[in-house]
């Protein structure tokens, strides 16, 4: 859709009747409206606050989220029962990890990947973002609650992409039915679509609509919509009622949702206690007044409730949200982005230690496993860059050179927490002052060493996390450059020696120290540290960090990190190591019908059906060499790929059993070939496939022989990381060695 092409919702006559039962027969309809225009490309004006906001929009989602998680679909009356009112975390009560695997996390920060693959463009269409529901998704694994089709919108959505029905049809009544097309799916992955789209309501109104209707239809995506509009609203709005009409302008004003608001709007008023507010709620739009596990429009009730009881209150509406019961962490991630929009980083800050918990860390599972271990200051710079491109404006230059780790932002930690052993605490404090990471000690003596560190790759909990896997790569390799920017302040009393640090991981999943470049600094001095990655013997780094000592015992020290960076190719031997341990495996996103563990070789993956894929490395990948001696045991055909940014977009070389090889590319699920050879190959014969790529530059080699050098310069891919891919069959190698470029 291009310049003013307008959108248009037609709703059929409603005769439904909300407050005592829920009438199935309801017209098929699209969840457009006429107000819904095409922004032009023109510059847009952004809020001066605005990263800020996003920010603290995305810390409201994480609060959120992770407050609700441990208790989610409990009633109002359990909760009361064994927990009581939900004024903070209460994940140690109930013996459960803060943060966690969560869909309601992944799927808002993934499908705005949407931007990146098809274009940061104001008429995104559903069909594109569908795209990338396929690109991202891995089956089964990734991000979804994978409950079944009829029973998860979301899965049955799946499906019906894969079977090549397109989104809006894979979400709508029609296709799937109204039960399923109007659970709670897509008013939890809303919130990135309002926050691309500050003070522009209309404008996230229009993305959040084509977002919804990948999966969802009817009520559902009227829900989504409006909470899409008050979240891009509330960039420049502090007004709660304001913000609700804005919502309501964007949706149609027969529709059950605005019916429902309008109740909820006048309950609020004749009741001063928000607890009989959710008796009302629960006697006329109840769970038993609905069919499937979790419809939207009970949930959609709590949220309009708890904003209109506590508007400028961010610790008094989650308590709201989580106390009322029902989809906890859903209802509470989207009052806590929506609040922390408005409200700012003082509202998030205002009340208990929201933040100290957290610090910053989040986990989206997906195929693009580099970004899997994330954190709120990362994913903020993301979506801030969309809403200025968005906006016409250029991207803001990233902060400190690139710097992975820079702590711009307020407050911001970036996941860096003390390093305590054995549930000892450590001795130190962690915080940011003035846009550095301060590391704050009380006392630090000549045999005490004091660490803080963030994680690059998945924790040792991650099988334990209950519903949703965990699907990650490492951020860090063997063979990269480390550097950071690290300084003494004037009062502390005597010098400190600051070093580099990595944990591994190890035999029995334990983590190992590795202790890098490490200087002493005196008062008042700064230094840059430089360390070189050693070969971790094919484990995963899991976290990197700094470690303070010292030779003279002081007290009441810091040492200020202003940023870490890492740059360069990897190197890397990848094999099964001789500590064995299962995260090797696990540091590879997997997407195939079996990953082995027992044959000989390291790697051996089958795929029953189509095309599979396992992928390995990080977008920070950009020029290398990847070889690796690959035996085709079985398929149509199979090799080796390379700049992987998802399951459906890579290069690759591939042998097939026609007798050729081939270099292709594919763009969601579509083959382009670069170059084809014949060549003599037979099953169960190994051939070392070698691939080196510079910028546009693709030369491959098959057993020491060149084969093709190409150029792609019309829609190549920039970066990515490796993997193996097998059509129908099975394939195996031992080892893959991946290096920088030779000149």
């Amino acid at each position: 859709m291009s310049g003013a092409a307008r959108l248009v919702v037609r709703a059929g006559p409603r005769s439904f009747t909300p407050l005592n039962s829920y009438v199935a027969e309801v017209p098929v309809m699209s969840v457009t409206t006429e107000s819904l225009q095409t922004p032009s490309r023109q510059a847009t004006a952004l809020p001066g606050d605005y990263l800020e906001r996003v920010y603290a929009g995305v810390l409201g989602k994480l609060i959120g989220v992770f407050l609700g998680r441990p208790f989610e679909n409990w009633t109002h009356q359990r909760i009361m029962a064994e927990l009581g009112t939900i004024d903070y975390y209460v994940h140690e009560r109930l013996g459960v990890p803060l943060v966690v695997t969560d869909d309601d996390v992944a799927g808002t920060f993934t499908f705005l990947r949407a931007f990146d693959e098809h274009g940061t463009k104001a008429d995104l269409s559903a069909e594109e973002i569908g795209k990338t529901w396929l690109n991202n998704i891995v089956e089964n694994r990734a991000i979804l609650w994978w409950g079944g089709s009829g029973n998860s919108s979301e899965h049955t959505a799946w499906l019906n992409l894969k079977r090549g029905i397109a989104a809006p049809a894979s979400g709508s009544i029609e296709t799937n039915g109204q039960t399923v097309a109007e659970q709670i799916g897509a008013q939890i992955f809303i919130d990135g679509w309002a926050m691309v789209a500050p003070g522009q309501p209309q404008l996230a109104a229009r993305l959040a609509t084509q977002a919804a209707r990948v999966s969802h239809d009817g009520e559902a995506v009227y829900a989504a919509t409006l909470i899409a509009a008050m979240e891009a609203e509330a960039f420049v709005s502090n007004d709660v009622d304001h913000l609700i009409e804005v919502g309501l302008s964007v949706i149609p004003k027969d529709s059950l949702i605005a019916r429902l608001i309008a109740d909820v709007r006048r309950w609020h008023a004749e009741l001063p206690d928000w607890r009989d507010c959710r008796q009302r709620i629960q006697d006329h739009y109840g769970y038993d007044k609905f069919p499937g596990n979790c419809h939207v429009v009970p949930n959609h009730a709590l949220i309009i409730m708890s904003v209109l009881y506590a508007p400028d209150d961010l610790q008094k509406a989650l308590m709201i949200v989580n106390t009322s019961g029902w989809d906890t962490d859903c209802n509470s991630g989207n009052v806590g982005c929506l609040l922390g929009i408005k409200l700012g980083l003082a509202g998030v800050n205002a009340g208990p230690d929201w933040r100290g918990p957290i610090a910053d860390k989040m986990l989206i599972s997906s195929a693009d496993g580099g970004n899997a271990v994330t954190d709120a200051v990362r994913i903020a710079y993301q979506i801030a860059g969309f809403g200025h491109q968005l906006a016409g404006m250029p991207t803001p230059d990233a902060p400190k050179r690139g710097a992975v780790f820079h702590f711009s932002l307020p407050g911001s930690v970036q996941g860096f927490e003390a390093d305590s052993r054995n549930g000892v605490p450590a001795g130190l404090h962690v915080e940011n002052h003035d846009g550095k990471l301060a590391l704050r000690f009380k006392w630090l003596a000549p045999d005490q060493n004091l660490s803080a560190m963030t994680p690059t790759f998945s924790p040792p909990n991650a099988p334990q996390m209950p519903v949703y896997e965990l699907m990650a790569t490492p951020l860090v390799y063997s063979g990269q450059w480390i550097e950071a920017s690290v300084s003494a302040p004037a009062t502390n009393a005597a010098p400190v020696t600051v070093g580099l640090r990595i944990k591994v991981y190890g035999k029995g999943e334990t983590l190992n120290v590795v202790d890098g470049e490490h200087q002493t600094l005196a008062p008042g001095q700064t230094a840059q540290l430089r360390w070189r990655l050693p070969d971790t013997g094919g484990q995963p780094i899991q976290q990197i960090g700094f470690n303070l000592s010292t030779e003279a015992l002081q007290s009441n020290g810091a040492i200020e990190v202003d940023y870490l960076r890492w740059d360069g190719a990897p190197e890397l031997r990848l094999r099964r190591p001789d500590d064995a341990g299962d995260f090797w495996r696990q540091a590879w996103i997997n997407s195939v019908s079996i990953f082995s563990k027992n044959f000989p070789a390291a790697f051996r993956i089958s795929q029953s059906v189509g095309e599979g894929i396992i992928i390995h490395g990080t977008r920070h990948w950009t020029d290398y060499t990847v070889s690796s001696n690959v035996n085709i045991h079985l398929g149509h055909e199979g090799g080796l790929a390379f700049r992987v940014q998802g399951l459906r977009r890579y290069y690759a070389l591939l042998l097939s059993r026609d007798g050729f090889a081939r270099l292709v590319k594919t763009r969601d699920g579509k083959r382009t070939v670069l170059a084809e050879k014949a060549f003599d190959w037979a099953l169960e014969k190994p051939h070392l496939m070698t691939i080196s790529v510079r910028g546009d530059r693709i030369d491959a080699s098959l057993d020491g022989q060149p084969v093709f050098s190409v150029r792609d310069d019309k829609q190549g891919y920039e970066n990515g990381g490796i993997g193996l891919v097998i059509n129908e069959g099975a394939l195996s190698t031992s080892e893959i060695r991946v290096s920088a470029v030779q000149a």
